[in-house]
């Protein structure tokens, strides 16, 4: 659980800072340039390779039987629906949809994150899952207080692509990679 801890710690600790001190970050970012940039993207992915390789360990050790609450049987269809909705918002671009939600990526991973805590009550998933959250609606608050929002024409076009493109992704999650990869077949 230790190596999933600082997985989690590494990963969205740059991303809070980046997100709840914006005004410092653009100043260490102007004086770092592309470096910070690069920075940031080695501790992601050495959080994220962390993440992994925790949650991995977990999964097969004995904290795997470490349940917090029994989720019902709803929940997997309740998750099905949201993780659906979070991959449609993960890719709408610049259609209606894009700018009826304002922050898609934060949107999208805030419904994965929810929709995988309804489903899933283990104490490692309550903590990865959980942390994911929490970054989405630091996210999506100071976004709002600091009026982020992208200005642009929406089209349709981008709106047809990003339901094609979210349930071509959720199909492969669904019907390949959780049920091959993770070995968490969710279609019984």
């Amino acid at each position: 659980m230790n190596v999933l801890i600082a997985g989690l710690a590494l990963f969205a600790l740059p991303h809070m800072y980046s997100i709840v001190f914006s005004t410092h970050r653009d100043g260490v970012r102007a004086k770092l340039g592309n470096a910070y940039r690069g920075l940031y993207a080695l501790i992601s992915l050495v959080g994220l390779a962390l993440i992994v390789w925790g949650y991995s360990q977990v999964r097969a050790g004995p904290e795997a039987a470490d349940q917090l609450f029994i989720p019902g049987e709803w929940t997997r269809h309740a998750a099905m629906l949201l993780v659906l909705l979070a991959f449609i918002s993960l890719a709408s671009g610049k259609g209606y949809i894009a700018k009826w939600i304002a922050q898609p990526m934060s949107i999208g991973i805030g419904l994965w994150a929810v929709a995988h805590l309804l489903a899933n009550g283990k104490r490692a998933a309550v903590y990865l899952f959980g942390t994911f959250l929490a970054v989405a609606i630091l996210d999506i608050v100071f976004s709002v207080m600091r009026g982020k929002k992208k200005q642009f024409e929406p089209k349709i076009r981008s709106d047809i692509i990003a339901v094609a493109a979210g349930v071509a992704v959720y199909a492969v999650f669904l019907l390949g990679f959780h049920p091959y990869v993770l070995n968490l077949p969710i279609v019984r």
